[in-house]
């Protein structure tokens, strides 16, 4: 049963009752409306929906009974009414302040205690908290957005009657993807969505990455998450061939409908190792390339001063990465947003209890939210977040090969200098460059483009190279303590992301986990 039909029935039962207060908890207030109507066309009820534009009106005949368009005046009216009625109901669609004990929840508790008397019905739309004293006097239900299938009803309204007259290539495998996609939004939403494709005069297939950058937009303005753009041509990634294998397998699952199978899409990928190999570069390429809205949660930000505050604010955050999807969420240097989580609790907890929250999410949410979650010091990784079944995978990053040495200076070189290098001196860049993370890399083809950028091309020299690479001194030299700490985590516990076995340190025996081919 869709969850339309599931409120539907569950309302009715709770009007038949005549529960005096009902709580409906929803973000779509058209489509709770219209829920209402049917239950009260049905049941030939007495209901009034008020709204601060319009007052109070019948819900059925939309006649006005009183102009006052105030909360409070709506509730001095209902009071009124249900002094001298019975069976009446009042919807409330526009409530503000009755999360807390203030002089609105107040009045809204006096009218359903004189509801009660009179076997009258207080019905609240939103998706707000509410005064506990208040909403113990009555019951709550909740008006999901449309699943998959409701979704792929309203695309199917929407599109049907222009297929004899307009060009639409969508047929049962695309309504689905994009039910899939537009799952999370409201039905006026989506009907939006699909507006506006058919006023182009046509729907293709290359249609449904328009449907995951027109939802984008619905939640551009939305807080808790930095939305990050990306360009495709700008996030070429040189080596991790196992990493970029495992994603083109996952790819299709993440929009798929595997309802039937029982299984639930990809999660994500937690991604550790030598800082500077690309790890971040990873998660903005894998939203370029999928054709996905990239967002950050940046877990330090997210900490408050005041008790319960950054379990909220986190709360949100993964609430709103929810409704945004399909998406990316990326989350850099995962472990400093989770630092103290296995101490003593000098924090008073509170990473703990994110830690919990952030872990139950991930194993247990549903929608199409794929994490790229990645971190440098392995040391401060919470336990639980390494077990099965929270990632979908633990990818070690380590320092590129040389045939990655390659490629990834033929990236830059392209990128910056528009030029292909000679084999000679790309063999003795690849030479020159050994222990280099990407960074390393990066950072000497940009000296060499500035060059050319002050002095023209035709300043640059093969010399050129040799000195700039020579002048970079990479961390597994300055720092080869910490690189051989991360590379014995690493082969022991994660699988390589360039799909070679991880180089273990001197003296130390090979990787034991099976390498992806």
């Amino acid at each position: 049963m869709s969850s339309e039909a599931v409120c539907l029935d569950t309302l009715e039962r709770y009007l038949k009752a005549r529960i005096p207060f009902i709580s409906l908890r929803t973000a779509d207030r058209s489509r709770a409306l219209g829920v209402l109507k049917k239950i009260t066309e049905k049941l030939s009820m007495t209901v009034y929906k008020h709204t601060i534009s319009q007052g109070t009106r019948e819900i059925v005949t939309e006649r006005q009974i009183n102009e006052d368009r105030s909360v409070a005046g709506a509730l001095a009216f209902a009071t009124d009414q249900m002094a001298s009625r019975q069976n009446l109901t009042f919807v409330f669609t526009e409530v503000s302040d009755i999360e807390d004990d203030t002089p609105g929840s107040r009045q809204f508790q006096d009218t359903v205690l004189l509801a009660v008397e009179n076997s009258c019905s207080l019905v609240v739309v939103g998706n707000k908290p509410i005064w506990g004293p208040l909403q113990r006097l009555g019951l709550t239900i909740t008006l999901d957005p449309p699943n998959e299938d409701e979704m792929r009803a309203i695309i199917r309204t929407q599109i049907d009657p222009y297929r004899a007259r307009l060009r639409i290539e969508w047929g049962e495998p695309e309504e689905k993807e994009a039910a899939a996609i537009l799952a999370g939004i409201t039905a006026i939403e989506a009907e939006n969505v699909i507006a506006t494709l058919l006023a182009r005069g046509q729907i293709t297939k290359a249609d449904l990455v328009e449907l995951v950058q027109a939802k984008d937009r619905i939640f551009a303005d939305i807080s808790g998450l930095e939305r990050v753009v990306v360009q495709g041509q700008e996030y070429n990634i040189g080596g991790l061939e196992g990493l970029k294998s495992w994603l083109d397998r996952k790819r299709p699952l993440l929009t798929a409908d595997l309802r039937e199978r029982g299984i639930r899409p990809p999660r994500g990928v937690l991604l550790v190792g030598v800082p500077g190999c690309g790890k971040s570069l990873s998660a903005k390429a894998i939203a370029a390339s999928w054709g996905m809205p990239l967002y950050r949660l940046d877990l330090a930000s997210i900490h408050g001063m005041y008790h319960g505050q950054s379990e909220g604010r986190l709360k949100d955050a993964l609430a709103t990465a929810d409704h945004v999807s399909p998406c990316v969420l990326w989350i850099d240097e995962i472990e400093k947003g989770l630092a103290g989580a296995s101490s003593a609790g000098n924090d008073g907890g509170t990473s703990q209890r994110m830690v919990g929250q952030f872990l139950y999410w991930l194993q247990e949410g549903r929608p199409r939210v794929f994490v790229v979650a990645t971190a440098n010091d392995v040391s401060q990784l919470p336990p639980e977040l390494l077990r099965r079944g929270r990632f979908d995978e633990l990818f070690f990053v380590d320092l590129p090969t040389p045939q990655e040495r390659g490629a990834i200076i033929d990236i830059y070189t392209k990128r910056g200098l528009k030029r292909t290098l000679s084999d000679p001196l790309r063999k003795e860049l690849v030479d020159l460059s050994e222990g280099f993370a990407g960074s390393d890399l990066e950072a000497a083809v940009k000296e060499v483009t500035e060059e050319a950028f002050l002095h023209g091309d035709g300043a640059i020299t093969d010399n050129t190279f040799r000195t700039r690479f020579q002048n970079v001194v990479p961390l597994s030299k300055t720092n080869p303590e910490r690189i051989d700490a991360i590379r014995a985590w690493g082969k022991e516990r994660a699988i390589s992301a360039s799909g070679q076995a991880i180089e273990a340190p001197s003296g130390q025996t090979k990787a034991r986990r099976v390498v992806l081919s």
